[in-house]
């Protein structure tokens, strides 16, 4: 049974994706990262030795500390909040734990760079639609909570992307876009299958998404 002050994998896996999803920060020490450089999804790497900097940004928000094993580290941090008044718990058993249990973890090494302000900088075309409004949905609700989006005229992505350090998406060749023969996989797909999301409620949501996007609305009757 998991203490007052703790969440237990179970209750945060209904909680990931929904509006209601606490901020998530991972404070796993650098030499426990590198052995599985894994995020559970939405959650933002922080030194916990630095983390009472962060507790005016919180301003009312319910936060969950994840480390290693979810004993000293996330414990003490969460209550380190809890002495400014922030919502604070720490995930019972940690990421072993929610590795353990099968539940989804984002590669480190497919997000891109940060800036200074712990944000992630994408670039796409402006006037978006179905797939350009589903990719920044997905990465701010399962990726990055802090990512920026630029939606820019469509001959000027790469020159953008270029000048601002930006990650192109949903253009012509490059990484995150459409995939298989004739595109017939969205970047939506792409993003599920790179981020490692294989969430069945996410996989349903790509096939209504790629048949909206390529126009085969019979495929799916939901698009």
């Amino acid at each position: 049974m998991p203490s007052p002050t703790e969440i237990t994998v179970q209750q945060l896996m209904r909680l990931i994706g929904t509006p209601d999803c606490p901020v998530l920060i991972d404070i796993c020490i650098d030499e426990d990262f590198a052995l599985d450089p894994r995020f559970v999804p939405g959650a933002l790497r922080h030194p916990f030795k630095d983390i009472e900097s962060l507790v005016p940004s919180f301003n009312g928000k319910k936060v969950i500390i994840i480390c290693q094993k979810g004993l000293k580290l996330s414990q003490g941090a969460a209550a380190v909040l809890r002495c400014h008044g922030v919502e604070a718990e720490s995930l019972e058993g940690g990421n072993f734990a929610w590795r353990d249990a099968g539940a989804p973890l984002v590669p480190a090494n497919k997000i891109p760079e940060r800036d200074a302000a712990g944000s992630s900088l994408w670039v796409t075309r402006h006037r978006p639609k179905i797939d350009r409004i589903a990719c920044p949905w997905l990465i701010r609700r399962f990726v990055d909570p802090k990512a920026k989006f630029l939606f820019v005229s469509p001959g000027e992505v790469m020159n953008v992307s270029e000048k601002f350090n930006a990650t192109p998406f949903d253009v012509e060749d490059v990484f995150w876009s459409h995939r298989g023969e004739g595109g017939e996989l969205c970047t939506f797909d792409t993003m599920v299958e790179e981020f490692c999301l294989e969430i069945p409620a996410l996989k349903h949501l790509a096939k209504i998404v790629r048949a909206a996007d390529t126009d085969r609305l019979e495929d799916v009757p939901e698009a």
